[in-house]
């Protein structure tokens, strides 16, 4: 299924799918708690996610990565 939607960008292709799950909603400025309690899993483990996110993306915070995704996003 290539080519389906987004999460085949180049910019993607470093995160494993639970990472792209955890950046959607960071995206979207969801706090941790509310990540973890909609994916059933902890909020140790949504920090975690977050972190290896920040750093293959290589971005500091959420508001760097938001930057990153709209700066990388070819107009349509």
């Amino acid at each position: 299924m290539q080519g389906h939607h987004s999460d085949d960008h180049p910019l993607y292709s470093g995160l494993t799918p639970r990472e792209r799950d955890v950046l959607a909603y960071v995206a979207q400025g969801k706090p941790n708690k509310v990540i973890a309690a909609e994916l059933g899993i902890s909020q140790r483990t949504i920090e975690a996610h977050r972190a290896r996110i920040f750093q293959k993306m290589q971005v500091r915070n959420a508001v760097e990565l938001v930057r990153h995704i709209f700066s990388e996003r070819k107009p349509e």
